[in-house]
């Protein structure tokens, strides 16, 4: 009987060592687990969407969103024409936002508007090479929505909540 208690109880035991000589690279790993969830968190929050100030929107669900730079959704709830504005397919920005908010990526959204154009039913978003351009653009076009990163915010434009 000695000897069964004795092989029972060796992978225990073992299992035990394994664990409390490994426990520093365990808490390692759970480490950057945490962080890099953190990090997902925080990347979301470095950018807004934003409208000209003469939208009335202030909240956006997040199917409206994906409509709208789908180019499905053409009008705001007042009758104003909506003009979209995007960066380039290869635009950091441009990716993060799809990725994060629209749920598609940058690939999947230009076969969307290349669908809508080539169709003849539809047309593709304004195309902006730089941030100040598109702060530029959605200050002064009237219904006019697109995305920037928080730093280069200011007062011309609205910021959309998305739920």
């Amino acid at each position: 009987m000695n000897r069964f208690v004795s092989s029972f109880f060796f992978p225990i035991r073992y299992l035990l060592f394994f664990l409390s000589t490994n426990s520093f690279f365990i808490h390692c790993v759970l480490l950057i687990i945490f962080l890099f969830s953190i990090s997902q968190v925080r990347a979301d929050n470095h950018y807004e969407v934003v409208t000209n100030k003469g939208v009335g929107e202030n909240k956006l669900s997040a199917n409206s969103l994906r409509s709208i730079f789908s180019m499905h959704l053409k009008t705001w709830s007042d009758g104003t024409k909506i003009r979209v504005f995007v960066f380039p397919d290869d635009d950091q920005l441009h990716q993060v936002f799809s990725k994060e908010k629209l749920n598609v990526f940058p690939y999947q959204l230009r076969s969307t508007w290349d669908r809508l154009v080539f169709s003849g039913t539809g047309q593709a978003p304004i195309k902006v090479n730089s941030v100040e351009e598109m702060l530029e653009k959605v200050t002064n076009t009237p219904g006019s929505i697109g995305y920037l990163w928080r730093a280069n915010i200011n007062e011309n434009v609205n910021v959309l909540e998305i739920k």
